[in-house]
Formats: C-alpha cells, structure tokens, sequence
C-alpha cells in the first residue's frame, strides 16, 4: 500500500520555499528518512525543517500547530516541534505547511534507548506537565485528533468487525474482554492536552535519553489514555510499570489504554481499509504484548 503523500518531492518543497520565503531559497532541501504518515518532512538547510501534509484529512494539523504549540512549549520539560512559519498553498499543491525549527536527535524508533525504564519515566513526565498546562479554549477531541482523546465508542463497529475477522488467529475472547472494559468507563475529570500520537517515531533520543517529542498533528483536549498505549508498542515489561507507576493513572484511564492498544492492533492485524500495513509487524507484536499482560495485585495503586 502507498503511503499518502509520496509524489510529494524535494522539487516541490524547493519551489514553495523559493516562491514563499525567498529568504532561504539558497538552502538546501532533502527529504527526512523515515518521515511518517501523515506529512512529508524535509530538511531545510541545517536548522529548519518543512512539514508538507500528505493528505487533505492531516492538512488541518498545520494551523493547529500554529496556534498552540508556542502556547504550550513554556510549560514542558523538553523542547517540542516550534513552527517559525506558516506556507499557503501553491505550485499544485493544496493547503498550508509549516517551517518549523530542526531539533536534533534520532527517533526512538532509529535509536532504541538501552535503558527503557528511564525513557518511560521521562516520557511519563513529559505527558503529565502536558497534561497540567491549562487546557481553556483547547481544540476538543474530534475528527481533525482522528477521536484521540475522545470516546473509544467512535471505532467499537471496526473493532468487532476485526474481532470477527481475526476469529481463530488471535485470543478474540480476551481481546473482546479488554475492549468492553475500555468502553465500560470514561474520563471524568477536565479535559487534558492529548498529543495523540506518542510513538517511537514522534520522540527523539540523545545519549539514550528522551530529549524531544515532535508531530502534535494529532493534539487535543480530553481524555488523556490514547497518549498511554506506548506501554504496549514499545516498552518491555519493566518498562511498563516503571511508566504506570510514574503516571498513576486511575484503573479505567489503564483499561482505556489497553482499549486504544487493541482497537489499532487488530485492525491493522485485520486489514482493515485504512490501516498502515507498514506497521503490520508492529501491531502484532502489539497486540500480543496488551493481550498477555494481566494486571497483578497493586498494580492498579502505583
């Protein structure tokens, strides 16, 4: 399957800078390996970056991220995605895309930290000062968050129509267990900023540690429990618990996480129209990870 986005060039990105911002025509522009889903990242020159979106159902993120990521960038412990600039439309292609400052370092995903307990902590820490920064007149969960941060009922008919699909191949019993204990409890306190895509592709790694978190495309008020399904992705046992218990989060935000875990797993396991069949190997793994993972006794009191 072609990812959204790929006849979306360096030439292109080259002739929106020099036609827009003159004043860095004479850089160079090279497209980011790895560069994601839902936008096209390219270099430009050796401090900035371009994030073209490759879809007309991500192009929504830009202005997002205009708005509210200098609001919140004060109150967190690492430095996010800072936008500098804002470019229309133009040379065919369709909506506005950002100049946004280059943060070095190497996704997750490229760099494994060795020492995963410590990068869930911090990362664990990141998504709390998120959640403590004032969320008043913050975009509420909806289409343009793709329902992260929003109510998990959104994807309960694609869930059960992978549960069907997948009768035989994966434990659908204890699958279908943990998404109506998701759907069994809700977020009942004030809306929270939700990044909504925490990822290994989205934070970046310096000597093994957590140093930035980049792509709030996805970025939202509301429930925060989306932002906790790297416990399953990506982290290990013991990482796990050292993320839950930095987080202490309440029994039904966990039972949501799981919830979010295995709605994408199985439909990309399914193949479900729309999935990243890229990731396939991923959310096998995933899945199987959330599905073992049997909570023991105080695990819910970190």
């Amino acid at each position: 399957m072609q990812a959204p986005g790929e006849d979306i060039g360096a030439d292109l990105a080259r002739r929106l800078v020099a036609e827009q911002f003159p004043q860095w025509a004479h850089l160079p522009v090279r497209l980011v390996d790895r560069c994601g889903w839902n936008n096209r990242t390219f270099h430009l020159g050796d401090e900035l970056s371009l994030r073209l979106p490759a879809a007309r159902w991500y192009a929504s993120a830009i202005e997002k991220e205009q708005r509210w990521l200098p609001v919140l960038a004060p109150h967190l412990p690492l430095p996010i995605t800072a936008p500098v600039a804002v470019g229309q439309p133009g040379d065919g292609y369709p909506w506005a895309w950002s100049v946004c400052r280059w943060l070095p370092g190497e996704t997750a995903e490229q760099d494994p930290p060795k020492d995963l307990a410590r990068f869930a902590e911090d990362l664990a820490d990141f998504l709390l000062a998120l959640q403590r920064a004032a969320a008043t007149d913050g975009p509420p969960a909806g289409k343009h968050s793709f329902h992260r941060g929003g109510d998990l009922a959104v994807y309960d008919a694609e869930t059960r129509e992978a549960l069907g699909k997948l009768h035989g191949q994966v434990d659908t019993g204890r699958a279908r267990a943990l998404w109506d204990a998701a759907l069994a409890s809700r977020w009942e306190r004030p809306p929270v900023w939700v990044h909504g895509d925490v990822a290994p592709s989205n934070l970046l790694v310096q000597d093994g540690r957590l140093c930035s978190v980049i792509d709030f495309g996805q970025l939202c008020v509301g429930d925060p429990a989306c932002d906790y399904g790297i416990a399953w992705t990506f982290f290990d046992a013991e990482a796990r618990r050292a993320f839950r218990a930095r987080l202490a989060p309440d029994p039904g935000t966990w039972a949501r996480a799981k919830g979010w875990t295995v709605w994408k797993a199985l439909i990309v396991v399914a193949g479900l129209p729309g999935s990243n069949f890229r990731q396939l190997a991923l959310w096998r793994r995933a899945l199987a990870e959330v599905l073992a993972d049997e909570d023991k006794p105080g695990d819910d009191d970190p």
